[in-house]
């Protein structure tokens, strides 16, 4: 659930999202689930050449299954916010 709260904030954010077959997408955070499906909006493929056939997809939505990262802009990472929600996680509350 820690991860699930945190992603909830970045809604309305713009991020990368890479997938286990390499594919790497940006686009604006529409939703994610608790399963960490991911819903993005604008969309466009980081790697355009060996991609073109994803150029025409706007909106995706990503199965958390296949997600391998998530990459956050710089600003989008609150720190603080991160150890606060790990220490309660740790605690059980």
């Amino acid at each position: 659930m820690l991860f699930f709260s945190y992603f909830k904030d970045l809604v309305g954010r713009e991020v990368t999202v890479e997938l286990k077959n390499d594919l790497a997408i940006r686009g604006t955070l529409h939703s994610v689930d608790q399963y960490l499906n991911i819903k993005l909006e604008n969309t466009r493929v980081v790697d355009q050449d060996k991609y073109p056939h994803m150029l025409s997809v706007r909106n995706c939505f990503i199965r958390g299954s296949v997600v391998r990262y998530v990459q956050l802009p710089p600003e989008g990472v609150d720190t603080d916010l991160l150890h606060d929600a790990t220490r309660r996680e740790a605690r059980g509350g």
